[in-house]
């Protein structure tokens, strides 16, 4: 009976520590903000999303699904424009999704609180249009997760929204300023 018990336990301990370093392996957010910037001598326009969700592993692998009704503007006028059809029809696109693979992930050392340099590449998918990326971030291992940000700019006439005439085409910018900062926690 003791050595039943003995066994018992061994296996329960390898099984804890397998679940615990597999738990290490993704990491999960949904503390994300998501920010767009773009400026025209009209006007700034700048919009905050905090309802984005992600994952990201120890192998580089990542992804977020951005609900696109979730940016937030100062002014209401602004963030019907941004859901209307004209613009990102968020009725029939309700989801933009950023997949990809940090392609430098040899030099990132999970296991050493630090900031890292990321080369991010990818998909980012806005409007239902898929596009290759690649940006640069960095991704910060600290002692209960991790930290993840980037700047970078895209050309909305990439994704589907362009204006060539009108006041849309001087009001609104072909290309915006997107800054992603997430806090991951182990899964």
């Amino acid at each position: 009976m003791k050595k039943r018990t003995i066994i018992l336990s061994t296996l329960m301990l390898f099984f804890s520590l397998g679940i615990f370093a597999q738990s290490a392996e993704r990491y999960v957010t949904d503390k994300t903000h998501i920010k767009f910037f773009s400026t025209t001598p009209a006007e700034d326009i700048e919009a905050h999303n905090y309802s984005t969700t992600g994952t990201i592993s120890t192998n580089g692998n990542f992804a977020f699904s951005v609900p696109m009704q979730g940016f937030e503007f100062e002014k209401s006028l602004m963030q019907k424009h941004f859901n209307q059809d004209k613009f990102l029809d968020t009725q029939q696109f309700p989801t933009g999704r950023l997949v990809g693979k940090i392609s430098n992930i040899e030099t990132i050392d999970f296991a050493t609180p630090g900031t890292y340099d990321a080369l991010i590449e990818g998909e980012l998918t806005i409007r239902g249009v898929t596009n290759k990326i690649k940006e640069t971030g960095q991704l910060t291992v600290g002692n209960n997760g991790l930290t993840a940000n980037s700047v970078f700019n895209i050309t909305l006439a990439d994704y589907g929204v362009e204006f060539v005439k009108g006041k849309p085409s001087k009001n609104i910018a072909k290309t915006v300023e997107v800054t992603v900062l997430a806090e991951y926690v182990p899964q």
